[in-house]
């Protein structure tokens, strides 16, 4: 096959004509491009953009000695069949509805779509702000990886794979919101959603997880472009990966398209986009051979993937390109003038867009209110009225993860925003409800017989914990609030998970994880699946509520709590096994403030916290130490310390007693890391669990009402003798005998 050419699997499509432009179309949901008056560029004319833009990345990485310019010189052709010709979008309106979504996974490149934002006009791209990448400026639009918070930026990327996660999690919205809104000649959502990757996204799971799910659900709105320079950081990506890309994507689900000049080629990358945004079956993986720092004296190396290229190999790549050596951090008006349409081209695909919405108003007037409240990010009604009252609540005991099922499914059944799924435990978690609808592939017949289609908001996430987080943040950041993600797993899976769960809080995403088998309580399963140390990774979470519930009323107020959150997500912890009910002391109110006295008592000796499913430990150890060695105790229920922190100082201090002689116990089958700021000491866990029945695994450990209180009631005489200065910055570890027991 001769050079300049692209293939569709083994079909050659190089001599496809080029079609350019937009006008609606409903067969696959996407909008055709046809209009033939609008043609390519000169070859000399493209040619040199892409050079102006090669030395502007690198004189950009040089004059703070710091960058990554190799890939975002290698992809600039890329760039150009995407911003000048395939891409939909609106400089003037980052945020219009129905813009395509472009994703780069590969987030060191971030100069790539930095460049290309200014010299299409964003707004806020200025030349000042693309000459800040990687200054001292606090207030620079240009951080070393893409940010949400910065127009025309649709997700953080930079930790690998994320990146093509979160544009699944895209794609999925438009599809899901295209099923529901759209109606015959009203296309109101049929964006395309465009990632860019590199070799390393394709080696991280999370990179594998995603595609695997995206060619399952045949979501053809997706294309991924993948910059395939063979280059990382090590050296050569043979060093470590042998596979044949292509049938990998194929056997994934994927049309595979190949272009083989993607350093110069700007034609076949855009016949090729063309052809993705075309395709009705399936996604499209376009695998584009590039050259990582072309033009440059280190070209094909590793050397030029994060450093910048020195000042002599800058002015050879200017000599090479045909630019003036003497001039730096130089746009042309030519180079400006080749992409000027994009503003005004940009605002007739918004203001078509808008006329057909008032269109469809007229002929739709109930559908296009919902349409609008999605739009605005509201919910789309009074999602408080289907939270349960105390009274509809058993007191019978249940477990907590029933509990969380008993609030979570009315919400997901009544109000179209929620989209729950889980990572294939739907009999454990009880986040299905009656007469749910499955988000599916709606050609699928499953030999289970459990299907869907794209109106669906049930998620079968398949044992893919990451992705079931990486892909929510991408749903959540379609438009926030107009889709709220509820995600479900054992909470041990989600240390699977963290890394999209941290990446959801960094970039102020609502999405929601339920996290059930919660304690060591879950019993036989064993030390594998009982969660010890993870409730400290959450709680310091920066932007993160961790929400321990220990029982029906309490998951109530975690989940108030969590769906008022709309620019933080959340996770709920509960148990598997059967925890008391306390009807007479638990309050919803109380979970939302993060702490609450649970049960006063005057003049205490002594302050319990308890939290989740431990804390009828802290009751029954109240009534031992009452009955058997004459202390009185208070409880304080402690669900989420961020939530704590964000009360007013005078709430915290009445809660807490800070002033007291009383000393301050927390009883919690965690590690106590994080406690130490709140209590004087601690009945916690030292090792991983144990595979025992439930009944058991608590006394394996200690945790026993008298053994407990036997243990507080020489703190007690020590601060009666010594007074609470005694405790002060000597945090006592009251489960120390089992510590001796296990280490000795």
């Amino acid at each position: 096959m001769a050079p300049s050419a692209v293939t569709v699997g083994d079909k050659d499509v190089a001599h496809l004509p080029l079609k350019l432009g937009g006008k609606q179309n409903g067969a696959n949901g996407h909008s055709e491009q046809h209009v033939d008056e609008l043609q390519m560029e000169s070859h000399d004319k493209t040619q040199y953009v892409l050079g102006s833009f090669r030395c502007l990345i690198a004189d950009l990485c040089q004059q703070f000695k710091m960058g990554h310019p190799g890939s975002a010189m290698g992809m600039a052709a890329i760039g150009v069949a995407l911003w000048k010709y395939a891409m939909k979008y609106s400089p003037e309106n980052a945020n219009f509805f129905n813009r395509d979504r472009f994703v780069l996974s590969n987030g060191h490149a971030c100069l790539f779509q930095y460049t290309f934002l200014h010299l299409v006009g964003y707004k806020n791209m200025t030349f000042e702000q693309l000459t800040s990448y990687h200054s001292d400026r606090w207030d620079s639009y240009c951080p070393g990886h893409p940010e949400i918070e910065h127009e025309g930026i649709e997700v953080t990327t930079g930790p690998l794979g994320q990146g093509i996660a979160n544009a699944v999690g895209l794609a999925m919205a438009t599809k899901h919101l295209g099923a529901v809104y759209n109606r015959p000649g009203y296309e109101m959502v049929n964006n395309m959603t465009w990632v860019m990757i590199g070799d390393a996204c394709l080696q991280e799971g999370l990179g594998m997880e995603s595609i695997q799910l995206a060619g399952h659900w045949r979501l053809n709105n997706l294309c991924v472009i993948y910059d395939n320079n063979q280059i990382t950081c090590d050296g050569s990506v043979d060093l470590c990966m042998a596979e044949d890309v292509n049938m990998k994507m194929r056997a994934s689900g994927f049309e595979v398209l190949e272009v083989e000049d993607g350093n110069y080629d700007v034609e076949s990358i855009v016949k090729a986009l063309i052809s993705a945004r075309a395709n009705q079956e399936r996604p499209t993986f376009i695998n584009v051979r590039t050259t990582i720092g072309v033009g440059s004296a280190n070209a094909n190396n590793a050397a030029v993937h994060g450093a910048p290229l020195g000042k002599e190999d800058i002015a050879n790549i200017k000599k090479t390109y045909g630019m003036d050596v003497e001039k730096t951090l130089e746009v042309s008006q030519d180079v400006y003038d080749f992409f000027r349409e994009a503003v005004p081209r940009g605002r007739q695909l918004e203001n078509d867009w808008n006329d057909q919405l008032s269109r469809y108003s007229k002929e739709h007037p109930e559908l296009a209110a919902e349409f609008k409240k999605r739009m605005k990010g509201e919910m789309l009604d009074d999602w408080t009225k289907y939270i349960p009252k105390k009274e509809d609540f058993s007191t019978e005991p249940t477990p907590s993860r029933k509990s969380a099922g008993n609030v979570c499914n009315p919400l997901a059944q009544n109000i179209g925003n929620f989209m729950v799924g889980t990572a294939d435990l739907t009999p454990s978690v009880n986040m299905a409800w009656k007469n749910k609808v499955d988000f599916q592939n709606p050609n699928l017949r499953t030999a289970c017989g459990i299907n869907g289609d794209y109106t669906g908001r049930y998620i079968h996430w398949g044992i893919r914990e990451h992705a079931m987080a990486s892909v929510s943040n991408g749903m959540a950041a379609f438009q926030k609030g107009c889709i709220l993600p509820v995600t479900s797993s054992f909470f041990m899976f989600y240390i699977y998970a963290a890394p999209g769960v941290r990446m959801g809080a960094l970039q102020s995403l609502q999405v929601i994880h339920i996290a059930t088998h919660d304690s060591i309580g879950t019993g036989e399963d064993g030390p594998t699946h009982q969660p010890i140390e993870l409730a400290a990774l959450y709680r310091a979470m920066p932007n993160f509520l961790y929400i321990r519930p220990c029982d029906s009323e309490e998951a109530a107020g975690a989940f108030i709590s969590a769906v008022g959150a709309k620019d933080t997500p959340s996770m709920i912890s509960v148990a598997r096994q059967n925890v008391a009910q306390y009807p007479q002391y638990s309050s919803r109110e109380g979970v939302q403030k993060g702490a609450y006295v649970f049960i006063e008592e005057e003049d205490a000796d002594v302050t319990l916290i308890g939290v989740g499913a431990e804390m009828c430990f802290a009751v029954d150890t109240r009534k031992v130490l009452k009955e058997k060695h004459g202390i009185k105790a208070r409880i304080i229920s402690f669900p989420c310390q961020r939530l704590f922190e964000a009360q007013p100082i005078e709430y915290r201090r009445e809660v807490l007693q800070n002033r007291s002689k009383a000393p301050r116990v927390v009883i919690e089958a965690y590690s106590v890391n994080g406690w130490e700021r709140y209590a004087d000491a601690g009945f916690s866990m030292h090792s991983f669990g144990h595979s025992l029945p439930r009944e058991y695994v608590y006394g394996r450990f200690n945790f026993d009402a008298d053994k407990i209180a036997a243990k507080i009631k020489p703190l007690v005489e020590d601060v009666r003798s010594n007074g609470i200065e005694s405790l002060r910055g000597e945090f006592r570890d009251l489960n120390a005998d089992y510590v001796r027991d296990v280490f000795h």
